[in-house]
């Protein structure tokens, strides 16, 4: 006897027939559609043995139906992108969705290298420096009146030049005699630190901080030694060519204040009339 050969679900007889087999057990093409076949997002009709499968993402077409939601062209082995959960070809897909570019106001398409700016998008080639024409690329650039500068040509037709180093000023800078200056250029003539954002002071038309100015041009406090700067409002008492802090003022045996009252002077000592008497 003939050992049968039937299909593993409907169980008619395969032998002369078309089949498929599926984890070892053989299936009529029918059975086989209605079982295991996809459905076709486009159409929804089973994607037939027979036929092409197309995927993408776990979605199925025929090679028939896989084509651009907008133009319907084909999208059979050309790329394409998706949007919306819609396959669209990149023609339509720039025209409709991609940026333009600020320059040659041409669709920037897929896949190629933009360059972006505060909203605003270029070709790679397109965004150049407005003085030379040069492609600026990754390189620093300096926006200037709607317009972008490479640094070399913003440097040679705005920039103001330090007057210690003569090198271009291209951000901050500090003013000082009516004089540009870079920020780590301008320090201290004694101790060299920078001067910008601290107090300072000149003289002879050279700029010194507080602490160099005092300590090399300052009078000096008979009281306690230390400089008066009479910077900023610092109250001093002067006497005979000498000078004292307000605080420094007082009486050499009781140390009351003598600011504002009478006083003695005993040698290089100062003394309120009380203590003065026994002199």
């Amino acid at each position: 006897m003939t050992e049968r050969f039937d299909c593993h679900y409907c169980k008619e007889s395969l032998f002369g027939k078309k089949y498929l087999l599926r984890e070892e057990n053989p299936y009529c093409v029918k059975c086989y559609e209605s079982l295991y076949s996809n459905s076709c997002e486009e159409c929804k009709k089973p994607i037939g043995c027979d036929g092409k499968d197309l995927s993408y993402k776990d979605r199925h077409w025929h090679e028939s139906c896989f084509h651009c939601f907008q133009c319907k062209r084909s999208l059979v082995d050309k790329p394409f992108a998706a949007k919306d959960e819609h396959l669209i070809c990149t023609e339509c897909y720039s025209n409709e969705y991609s940026s333009k570019c600020t320059e040659c106001k041409k669709t920037i398409m897929p896949g190629t290298r933009k360059m972006e700016y505060k909203g605003n998008s270029w070709h790679e080639t397109c965004f150049s420096c407005f003085r030379c024409q040069q492609p600026i690329g990754t390189k620093s650039f300096i926006p200037k009146d709607n317009q972008n500068f490479c640094v070399p040509c913003y440097e040679k037709q705005f920039a103001m030049h330090c007057v210690q180093c003569k090198k271009a000023i291209t951000t901050g800078g500090v003013t000082y005699r009516d004089q540009p200056w870079h920020k780590e250029c301008f320090i201290c003539t004694g101790c060299k630190k920078p001067l910008s954002g601290q107090r300072f002071t000149s003289r002879d038309e050279f700029a010194y901080c507080l602490n160099c100015f005092c300590n090399l041009y300052a009078k000096k406090c008979a009281g306690c030694s230390s400089p008066i700067s009479g910077l900023g409002g610092t109250k001093y008492i002067s006497f005979e060519e000498r000078q004292w802090h307000s605080d420094c003022f007082n009486c050499k045996k009781c140390a009351i204040s003598l600011v504002g009252r009478g006083f003695l002077t005993e040698r290089d000592d100062i003394l309120c009339p009380e203590c003065g008497k026994d002199v």
